[in-house]
């Protein structure tokens, strides 16, 4: 009875070792797919936190890799499989990391999400950490699909039938899970030291929880002071310069949020689009916007920061001539969309 057992047990495993390596196999086929939408939920998802004015370091991607799929597939958990449908189950094929500068703006991006996609599963791991009492890894993972009720650009339509795996953490988060995780897969820590480097890792994790507390505050802090050093504008550059606006916009918009600083250097090649090239000329042509109206009209769900303030008033003020600039093309649903809602006064 044993042999017959084990004879089973061996069949078993050669029929799953067979259908997983079928699924990797289909998987490698449907890749180059994975890898065009990888690219487009990057693109959407920086779009919509630039729409909404949330600083960021970095969106980035990536698409699972085979060899990683065929090692997922094959995992168990008390001797059953547990992804047995490996294409449907294992979700994180699509991957996206959005890095923050500070741990406020973690549940921002977590918000908008939700408000914008379906969001289909949302672990946040720092959470889970605390409330075990320790310290370690900190990150939101959020699982997202295209929102079947909403309408799309036609570029983003192949991405309904998809979804999309969303990592957010602040960039000292990142900076601890990418080291602490780059030491133990590369199998280098002795055991005899292993509590050792245990503690100190915690230890790492905790201060850094301390100095993201630390980073918001400053930022709160600092929200009304000078904006941030911008690099000098370009000689016979007509544009106002980046450093220019960006005092401006930190006088005129008070209380507001920075903003990259790429984005006064876009915002300032639409201001040249509409012929504005000095912020006395920018000054008169928003005089007249009612920023109070304004803000009531958008219905900011986030604090806007000032590039997105201004984006606004300009939008309020030249309508359509502003959506149609070309500098606006890569979003010029969304600035309709949000057009509609300033004519409609919701």
């Amino acid at each position: 009875m044993a042999e017959s057992k084990g004879a089973g047990a061996t069949d078993e495993a050669t029929t799953s070792s067979t259908e997983t390596s079928e699924a990797a196999t289909a998987y490698a086929a449907v890749r180059p797919g994975l890898e065009a939408a990888t690219g487009l939920f990057v693109e959407m998802v920086t779009g919509l936190l630039d729409d909404a004015g949330i600083n960021y370091l970095s969106v980035t991607g990536r698409t699972k890799t085979v060899a990683s799929f065929a090692v997922k597939a094959k995992r168990r958990r008390d001797g059953e499989l547990l992804y047995p449908d490996p294409l449907a189950d294992i979700t994180d094929q699509i991957g996206v990391r959005v890095i923050t500068y500070v741990h406020d703006d973690v549940a921002a991006v977590a918000e908008l999400l939700d408000e914008e996609l379906a969001v289909l599963d949302d672990r946040d791991l720092g959470l889970e950490t605390a409330r075990a009492g320790r310290f370690g890894y900190a990150s939101r993972h959020l699982l997202v699909s295209v929102d079947a009720s909403r309408t799309v650009p036609a570029a983003w339509e192949s991405l309904r039938r998809l979804s999309a795996s969303v990592q957010i953490r602040t960039v000292l988060q990142h900076a601890w899970a990418e080291f602490e995780h780059d030491i133990r897969y590369k199998g280098t820590i002795p055991e005899e030291h292993a509590h050792e480097l245990d503690r100190r890792f915690t230890l790492a994790a905790g201060l850094i929880e301390l100095a993201d507390r630390e980073f918001s505050a400053i930022r709160d802090r600092l929200q009304m002071a000078a904006p941030p050093t911008l690099a000098p504008p370009a000689e016979h550059d007509p544009r106002i310069s980046s450093q220019d606006l960006a005092k401006f916009l930190a006088s005129r918009y008070a209380g507001a949020g920075w903003a990259r600083t790429d984005h006064y250097t876009w915002v300032s090649g639409l201001l040249l689009e509409l012929g504005i090239t000095s912020v006395e000329a920018l000054a008169e042509v928003i005089d007249p916007v009612d920023s109070t109206d304004l803000i009531e009209r958008m219905g900011y769900k986030y604090p806007p920061g000032a590039v997105r303030r201004l984006d606004d008033a300009l939008l309020a003020t030249f309508g359509t001539r502003y959506l149609e600039l070309e500098g606006n093309a890569h979003r010029r649903s969304s600035l309709e969309a949000r057009l509609e809602r300033f004519e409609s006064g919701s």
